[in-house]
């Protein structure tokens, strides 16, 4: 009889049907290496994917293939799930991977119920509230030096969470999740322009770390495009955890690896970097735990609407601010009127989500209360139709709304890494999945385990290092154990209890406004998903500046909301040297069965979108 496990081997195998070739010197020209290799190629690349029996998306072909394979060789959405994340690790290891966390939200057709979990990275014991501070100075030390050390290091939640989901709803264990992923890293894949740019980005810091510019600086290089880039450190960790499941991390060999390396970074001979050493203990590792949490839900125009409760502020603040947006008409007839209601219920939202949203084992967070309809009424009240509201404006009390009284000033946005990589998967059953995990930076700490293969987070950083506002409580400042607050917003919207939408983005405090604005574009402003990812994107974070793609600032669009009070900047860089906000991927669910896949079609070099079964062309 034939095995599950045969079958995801040979879902593994599949990946690559023909002999893979060694990594070209990185001195090699692009076009030398594609001839010595045979004209080897990475998976089809496609934006768009229609059909039934599955569907997978996400920002890079092998994992989305990856994913797409576990699904024809019988496995369900959460081994899909869990195999491309692993494949993520390999292809994308400079936003997501074993050192890092993430969010998880599963939709059970069985039982026709949302669950999440939360796999956030926490801080370690020895962890306090000023452990970003100066201690002669009171001051916050400077963000370049967190970043890069082992104090902005947080206990890995990403292995965790694949064991986790996989125990409740998989139907494979974690070693076979591993096997494709494990194979991409040992054989290699096809450097892309977008690798080599990150990598580019991140030259100078990832040189100061031995391990780090060994791997991803080949010969003192930068990666070739088209060459050969393998990781078999990364290969054999998977193995490691494949067998011995996830206690290899958090009480074995591999965890008393990343503990010396936090504590110790393998700072390069001759780097001037101030480089900090961390709190981490292999006591903290142990005690690492990924929580099943309710999902947060709101009611938007007749759809159910279900994503990452704290210590994420996703839902939230997604949530809160499509409440206020339920208070007005968004009509595609009036797009600058719609975008202008859109900004202000994101620039409120923010306000609340900065004052009252943090770990929750720690602070009172009035998550119900955020969500009220009453509240969010009474917060819609202070948009005008003719006039934008003056940034920072103040927080509303959820327990106690005060009706329409003047916004006030409110606290600057705090910083928030804009990497990270997100995911979505569907099975023939029904169930789906929108998975979104990090490592914080992109290229997260810029410090590699040695001999691992992966890269370390920088999540402690999304921590406020000191309070955002003079005598008022800050609910995300560090603490031993405590989970940071993320915007990660992996959400799946419903209908009479089964999905329409599964959608969420990589970005930073982006990520809100992203999922925001493409839910907006879909379901109140006439476009199709397609259309309303790959749209113009603007983002009001409760700043005096509005960010924007060069699209929108081209657009008809800008004059008029600058009229109305608006002042827009070109979005910084973030994935790619590129100004974008987001990198969408997304699923929509049709009936009997059929689904779309969409990913970007240009953003951090365009997604991949595949089904299992694809829809037959109509002339």
């Amino acid at each position: 009889m034939t095995t599950r496990r045969t079958l995801l081997a040979a879902a593994s195998a599949a990946l690559f049907p023909l002999p893979l070739l060694p990594q070209a010197a990185a001195a090699a020209s692009t076009t030398a290496h594609r001839k010595a290799s045979g004209g080897l190629r990475p998976p089809a690349k496609q934006a768009v994917a229609a059909g039934s029996g599955g569907a997978v998306s996400s920002v890079n072909p092998y994992a989305t293939q990856v994913g797409i394979d576990v699904l024809r060789h019988g496995g369900n959405a959460v081994d899909a799930a869990v195999a491309t994340a692993a494949a993520l690790g390999v292809v994308e290891p400079y936003s997501a991977g074993v050192g890092g966390g993430g969010y998880f939200v599963y939709y059970n057709a069985r039982t026709k119920t949302v669950h999440t979990i939360d796999g956030r990275e926490t801080g370690p014991a020895r962890m306090r509230s000023d452990s970003f501070t100066d201690p002669s100075t009171g001051e916050a030390i400077p963000f370049d030096e967190a970043v890069n050390s082992g104090l902005s290091v947080g206990i890995p939640g990403t292995p965790a969470t694949w064991q986790k989901a996989l125990d409740a709803w998989g139907s494979v264990p974690l070693a076979e999740a591993l096997r494709p992923a494990a194979r991409i890293a040992d054989d290699g894949f096809v450097v892309n322009d977008q690798f080599r740019a990150q990598t580019e980005m991140n030259e100078a810091r990832f040189r100061d770390f031995t391990p780090t510019a060994q791997l991803f600086l080949p010969g003192g290089q930068l990666p070739v495009v088209g060459s050969r880039f393998r990781n078999p450190d990364l290969a054999r960790t998977y193995r490691e955890l494949a067998r011995d499941g996830v206690n290899a991390l958090y009480h074995g060999d591999i965890g008393a690896d990343v503990v010396r390396t936090v504590q110790h970074p393998p700072v390069a001979q001759g780097s001037t970097r101030t480089v900090r050493p961390g709190l981490m203990e292999r006591s903290d590792l142990a005690g690492y735990r990924a929580i099943l949490r309710e999902p947060t839900h709101t009611a938007y125009h007749g759809l159910e609407v279900y994503s990452m409760a704290p210590s994420s502020s996703g839902g939230t603040t997604v949530g809160e601010a499509l409440n206020i947006l339920e208070n007005f008409s968004l009509s595609p007839s009036d797009t600058v009127q719609a975008l202008h209601d859109y900004l202000e219920a994101s620039r409120i939202a923010f306000a609340d989500r900065n004052r009252w949203v943090g770990d929750p084992a720690f602070s009172d967070v009035p998550t119900k209360e955020l969500l009220s309809k009453e509240f969010a009424k009474d917060r819609a009240c202070l948009i005008r139709p003719t006039t934008s509201l003056t940034s920072p404006i103040a927080p509303g009390d959820p327990r106690n709304p005060a009706g329409c009284t003047p916004p006030g000033t409110g606290s600057q946005e705090p910083y928030e890494g804009p990497s990270t990589t997100h995911l979505v998967a569907s099975d023939r059953w029904g169930n789906v999945v929108s998975y979104t995990l990090t490592i914080e930076q992109t290229g997260g700490s810029a410090i590699t385990v040695p001999g691992r293969g992966f890269l370390l987070n920088n999540e402690l950083t999304d921590f406020d290092f000191t309070p955002l506002q003079k005598g008022v409580p800050d609910p995300n400042l560090p603490g031993p154990g405590k989970r940071p607050r993320s915007s990660m917003s992996p959400t799946i919207v419903m209908r009479d209890g089964k999905p329409v939408i599964a959608v969420g983005s990589p970005g930073g405090a982006t990520i809100i406004t992203t999922v925001l604005q493409t839910l907006v574009n879909r379901l109140d402003l006439g476009m199709t998903l397609p259309e309303a990812v790959a749209a113009p994107r603007i983002s009001q974070r409760n700043r005096t500046t509005t960010e924007a793609e060069p699209a929108f600032l081209d657009s008809s669009e800008r004059p008029a909301l600058e009229a109305l009070g608006e002042h827009f900047v070109l979005a910084p860089p973030t994935f790619t040297p590129s100004p974008e906000i987001g990198a969408v991927a997304a699923l929509e669910f049709g009936p009997h069965g059929t689904v779309t896949a969409v990913a970007e079609p240009q953003r951090r070099g365009g997604g991949s979108a595949m089904v299992v079964h694809p829809a037959r062309a109509t002339s």
